[in-house]
């Protein structure tokens, strides 16, 4: 693992430049808790974020749904769960909840939708949705007790990867909770933990980094360019957030050991989140030539993802208990 690397000093130069000086000097605390809060304190500010591309938006809907106008929600409604009725969905850290009150509403498939987060401030706001069947609870998952064999669905949305000791979660308290036939839904990240990527993966970034013409390669918020990525140091994950992919790379094996595979979709982003880290605001509106740039970039993540195991799943799994 590397402690520490240059990419280190030059993201958070940038990072203290797109939120300000606030956020950075919330990270100087010794409270995990609070640090971990201000990560997700996503509520007064615009950034340059991969997964705000439309068109990287759609290649994910493909290899999810086989679709690129179907997003995953609509496949587990409209797909996977349409025959389903009175169902009981816990979501633990959901954030500001915006794709579980999609699920909710739909009323005929969910009786109930329970969110679960210690970001209090995003779920006030989710609150106000207007959905009746959704239910918000702000409390740490350690500091909460639910009833065996409750809920019908566990659902995470990029919140697994911020757990630590994953076996013993998955094999303990969410199967606890999850009625014996019941299924655990994610769409997470299961990379390499603490993205310490390999070498290979970081000359592939690299390599996709240079085939982006220099005037789409100017960083968010300043006119200096984004030439090299080096990898990111442990320090500054943990400084950012203790519980940034903590324990992310035993996702899968632990959820292959505990749960039966029902539907798994690999979608990559092996190459796309760190390549456009910071540059994607080029792209959130397309034209011929930036089109022609992504579609590169997709064909050599495709040829990564060949040899290589995918950092995002989307995936359903039935209880094995």
């Amino acid at each position: 693992m590397k402690l520490i690397t240059l990419d280190d000093f030059i993201d958070t130069y940038f990072k203290a430049i797109q939120r300000g000086s606030k956020f950075f000097f919330s990270k100087f605390t010794f409270n995990k808790e609070v640090r971990t809060k201000s990560a997700f304190d996503n509520s007064s500010f615009i950034s340059s974020n991969f997964w705000s591309i439309p068109k990287v938006v759609e290649r994910w809907n493909f290899l999810i749904s086989g679709d690129k106008n179907v997003d995953y929600i609509s496949f587990i409604t409209d797909d996977f769960l349409k025959d389903k009725t009175n169902l009981r969905l816990l979501s633990l850290g959901s954030g500001i909840c915006n794709p579980e009150i999609e699920l909710a509403k739909n009323n005929t498939i969910f009786k109930e939708v329970v969110c679960l987060d210690i970001a209090d401030n995003l779920l006030q706001i989710a609150a106000k949705n207007g959905v009746t069947n959704i239910k918000f609870i702000a409390k740490n998952i350690d500091d909460f007790e639910f009833n065996k064999n409750d809920f019908d669905v566990i659902f995470f949305k990029a919140s697994l990867h911020h757990f630590d000791k994953i076996e013993s979660l998955l094999s303990g308290r969410v199967q606890k909770v999850l009625k014996p036939d019941g299924l655990l839904i994610i769409n997470e990240f299961v990379g390499t933990t603490r993205h310490q990527f390999s070498k290979t993966q970081i000359t592939a970034i690299n390599e996709a980094l240079k085939s982006i013409p220099k005037k789409f390669r100017t960083r968010f918020k300043s006119t200096f360019h984004k030439n090299k990525y080096r990898g990111v140091g442990v320090l500054r994950m943990i400084m950012a957030d203790p519980s940034e992919c903590i324990d992310s790379e035993s996702i899968i094996p632990s959820i292959h050991k505990h749960y039966t595979t029902l539907v798994e979709r690999p979608y990559g982003n092996n190459l796309l989140m760190s390549t456009l880290r910071d540059i994607s605001h080029h792209f959130y509106e397309l034209d011929t030539e930036k089109e022609q740039v992504l579609d590169k970039l997709f064909a050599l993540e495709d040829k990564y993802l060949k040899e290589n195991q995918s950092d995002f799943v989307f995936g359903i799994y039935q209880n094995k208990k």
